[in-house]
């Protein structure tokens, strides 16, 4: 297990409580009043640490290296029914978005969502979650095939922005993920969005427009990263804390605001904690999410999808 800056506290207590079974193991002394002494420290340190989290640290959790991403998630909700499908019909098959058909109980779902590495290799194998154009028609072409085969769509956001490569941008990074908006809010079928890590830029939103989307509790979402703020107001990285304080880009931030529609709480300690909760309450709230929509008439869900978003950022004075 990783620990951050944050962390540290924890991590200390951790290893004084193994030191001391290892001490009770190894000799006849016995120290289990001591042992539950330091577990009982460890829980209040932890419920200390998590409740009382700054901005700048969930952008931290957000991107903890042994977080779950959204293959993860997917094995995790569907098992083995997930069939992964490939290529955008047009130039190639990007590995940083990936998307496939799923079951959750007995409804069949079409997933999509970008795909982060665990080490070297498959970070640049999956382009550390940052599509190309093709990853954008990938999964439009795989929203319209649920379209006319009548399966709701469900959309794990989870990436550091779109690739911001020139060969992008001559593929048509821009029309690609403003295509992938407008097509979505005019899809004929239940759109599901979860922010499971990091939401950054026109690269969430090109899969991130839907009839509900909700937040884990300790993801962000904005039009630009803390350290791409900080840099381009204070030319240097070093106000990246203040800058996420001031992008309110958290999940209460973004429900206040009106933005998502709830938030999902995580596992105390992050998603990463305890992967198996994690799993089991995203898919509880994908299943409540579509029983409130499921019986909409295609029409209504269009409707109420582009009345909710022309409502965002209107105020009353």
């Amino acid at each position: 297990m990783e620990y951050l800056d944050f962390e540290q506290p924890i991590k200390e207590l951790k290893e004084q409580y193994e030191k001391a079974c290892n001490i009770g193991e190894e000799s006849e002394v016995d120290v289990t009043a001591t042992c539950k002494q330091i577990e009982k420290k460890l829980s209040e340190k932890k419920k200390e640490i998590y409740k009382n989290l700054t901005p700048w640290q969930r952008v931290q959790l957000s991107r903890h290296p042994n977080r779950p991403y959204t293959l993860d998630y997917i094995n995790g909700i569907c098992g083995d029914t997930f069939l992964e499908l490939h290529g955008d019909r047009n130039v190639r098959d990007d590995k940083a978005m990936i998307g496939g058909l799923g079951k959750i109980d007995e409804q069949s779902y079409m997933f999509i969502g970008q795909q982060k590495g665990f080490n070297t290799k498959t970070r640049q194998y999956r382009n550390f979650g940052m599509a190309n154009p093709e990853g954008y028609r990938k999964a439009l072409r795989l929203m319209k095939s649920a379209e006319k085969f009548g399966l709701p769509v469900v959309t794990l956001v989870d990436t550091p922005g779109a690739y911001p490569g020139l060969e992008a941008e001559e593929r048509g990074q821009g029309e690609a993920i403003a295509r992938n908006i407008l097509e979505m809010t005019r899809l004929k079928v239940p759109i599901i969005v979860v922010i499971i890590g990091e939401g950054a830029s026109g690269g969430a939103l090109g899969i991130g427009v839907g009839d509900r989307v909700m937040m884990l509790e300790n993801t962000w979402y904005s039009v630009i990263s803390p350290e791409s703020c900080s840099s381009i107001l204070w030319r240097s990285w070093e106000y990246k804390e203040t800058a996420a304080e001031a992008l309110k880009l958290t999940a209460a931030d973004m429900k206040k605001q009106k933005l998502i529609d709830s938030i999902i709480k995580e596992p105390l300690g992050g998603a990463h904690s305890n992967r198996e909760e994690a799993f089991e309450k995203v898919k509880k709230s994908i299943i409540k999410a579509f029983d409130e929509i499921k019986n909409l008439s295609p029409e209504e869900l269009v409707e109420k999808r582009m009345e909710k978003y022309l409502n965002m950022g209107v105020f009353k004075g």
